[in-house]
């Protein structure tokens, strides 16, 4: 995207009012987390300290800032570029694992990087029927937009793109709130995780998590499972640009130098593996991949998937969000 293209809009009381208007009940238009501390790391990344009581305590969002943001005006606004977390919640691994700072598409883009908690799936948690936090989905929809949409230039053409539970919470934060992103892509993601609740039940507990407070019990509490579900709630990307990447499980080009680990609870799916798999991690993202986009292309949706030899743990995110970039910067520029 060219200098020329940069998105610098005065925020109209109207414009104000339609962030409210978009985000719906769920997250109006003023913020109710607060920054505690502003950290520049480098000429173009600023880290951001909240105060979030989604979260129930703090947390911290990367800035990676346009050409002139640092001459910003008060209603100067750019496009936005949303970039989930993974599993482990590590904002940083786009910077420091996927370089997005390099990328000229995002010169004149402003990225907006949320950490999550440890296997926080971008949701608000059942917490055995009781909630509270941490609601991931609120802190990012009551915090984290309306914070950096109010004081630090973010605009209203958003887009979205995340990797493993990163891609869940971007394909169902797009599904569900119809017009908050304009394109939206996911890579090596469990899209449909009713389909396979073991594995991520079992992923939970190997990392330390109670898997059973995030969506409750797949049994007892099915439709909660259904209602964050990103295939479940397919019809409400119909008008959205979608791009779906997941390796198969078999070994690729770009797997890291250790093998995924044996996560005990798992036993079933390694056992249904195809013959070569390696990661059954990644193979059952991508069968819940294909189910996505086979169902999406069913409605006529614009989906665009990109199945490939590869695991879960390696640097495919790096690859896979280039290959996006041409339909997530369009989106941008509407």
């Amino acid at each position: 995207m060219s200098h020329a293209h940069t998105r610098r809009t005065a925020l109209t009381t109207g414009a104000l009012l339609g962030v409210g208007a978009l985000l719906g009940a769920a997250a109006p238009a003023g913020a109710t987390g607060s920054v505690l501390t502003e950290h520049r790391l480098s000429d173009r990344l600023v880290e951001l300290t909240l105060n979030s009581p989604a979260l129930g305590g703090r947390s911290t969002v990367a800035l990676l800032t346009p050409r002139g943001w640092d001459r910003r005006r008060p209603g100067d606004r750019w496009p936005t570029l949303y970039l989930f977390a993974g599993g482990d919640g590590d904002h940083t691994t786009w910077t420091s694992l996927f370089d997005v700072q390099d990328l000229a598409e995002l010169r004149d883009v402003l990225v907006v990087m949320p950490g999550m908690p440890l296997f926080g799936f971008w949701t608000d948690w059942w917490n055995h029927g009781e909630g509270g936090s941490p609601e991931v989905r609120t802190y990012f929809l009551r915090e984290v937009v309306p914070l950096v949409e109010q004081n630090y230039g973010a605009g209203p053409n958003r887009a979205a793109a995340g990797e493993s539970q990163g891609g869940f919470g971007a394909l169902g934060l797009a599904a569900r709130v119809t017009g908050l992103f304009g394109a939206v892509a996911a890579f090596g993601a469990p899209v449909h995780p009713v389909r396979h609740p073991e594995m991520w039940l079992s992923g939970a507990k190997f990392v330390g998590v109670d898997g059973y407070a995030i969506f409750g019990d797949p049994w007892e509490q099915w439709k909660t499972w259904l209602d964050w579900d990103p295939y479940h709630h397919a019809r409400g990307l119909r008008r959205t640009p979608v791009y779906l990447a997941s390796g198969d499980g078999t070994p690729g080009p770009l797997d890291g130098d250790e093998p995924d680990p044996h996560i005990p609870g798992t036993e079933k799916w390694v056992a249904l593996a195809d013959d070569g798999v390696v990661s059954v991690t990644e193979a059952v993202c991508g069968e819940e991949t294909r189910m996505l986009s086979d169902r999406l292309t069913s409605l006529g949706a614009p989906v665009t998937t990109h199945i490939y030899p590869g695991g879960h743990t390696g640097t495919y995110g790096h690859r896979e969000l280039r290959h996006a970039l041409p339909m997530l910067t369009a989106a941008l520029r509407r």
